[in-house]
Order: C-alpha cells, then sequence, then structure tokens
C-alpha cells in the first residue's frame, strides 16, 4: 500500500504560479516498486484528465494544453513529485490529483491517488 499526501493548492490570479506536491510512504517494498508518478484534474462536470506524468527514468509526457507551462519533476529519496505551474489560466482550474503507479511481479500494476488539492485561477 502507498499512502500519498498531496499539498500547494490555493487561489491565484491569472499569469501567476503554484507549485503542487505529492509526498508518497509506505512499506519499503511499496516505495520500491514506484514507477511512474504523475497528475491528473478534474474540473467540473468534466473527466479526469492526466496533465503530466514522469517515470522512473525520468522521462515525462505532457497534456498539450499545459505544454511549456507547467513541469513535473520528482525526488526519489523523498519519494516526492512536484508539479510547477506556471502563466496559469482559468482554464487551469480543476481539482488536481496525485497519481502513484506501482508494478511488482507478485500484484501487477496498482494504482494509487491523492485526496486532489484546489486549483483556483481568477481572471
Amino acid at each position: 500500500q502507498v499512502q500519498l499526501v498531496e499539498s500547494g493548492g490555493g487561489m491565484v490570479q491569472a499569469g501567476g504560479s503554484l507549485r503542487l506536491s505529492c509526498a508518497a510512504s509506505g512499506s519499503i517494498l511499496s516505495i520500491k516498486s514506484i514507477n511512474h508518478m504523475g497528475w491528473y484534474r478534474q474540473a467540473p462536470t468534466k473527466q479526469r484528465e492526466l496533465v503530466a506524468v514522469i517515470t522512473s527514468g525520468g522521462g515525462t509526457n505532457y497534456a498539450d494544453s499545459v505544454k511549456g507551462r507547467f513541469t513535473i519533476s520528482r525526488d526519489n529519496a523523498k519519494n516526492t513529485v512536484y508539479l510547477q505551474m506556471v502563466s496559469l489560466k482559468p482554464e487551469d482550474t480543476a481539482v488536481y490529483y496525485c497519481n502513484v503507479v506501482t508494478i511488482t511481479e507478485i500484484t501487477g500494476r496498482n494504482d494509487y491517488w491523492g485526496q486532489g488539492t484546489q486549483v483556483t485561477v481568477s481572471s
């Protein structure tokens, strides 16, 4: 099992910046089996969508809507993933969820989700 604690959401004006953090904890085996770490978001009346993901090797992928404005990074020593968001737009308003994927030979793939943190961008 992996537990995720998110922080860093809030309210900013358009053009502002925020940094989200998500710290993972759990058994040594669970932590060592973390593969992908990422961020998703869900706006009112919309489906949850991928924002950014980073692999254990540091490879990254971003939604087209955030490319050039958001940067995902991870600190493996702290088991933490970050999302630096700049030039925020009102359409970035959503609840942001941290996602961690573990992969083991015994249990296969397991997805874990944070509790969500609200990001509100005013125009």
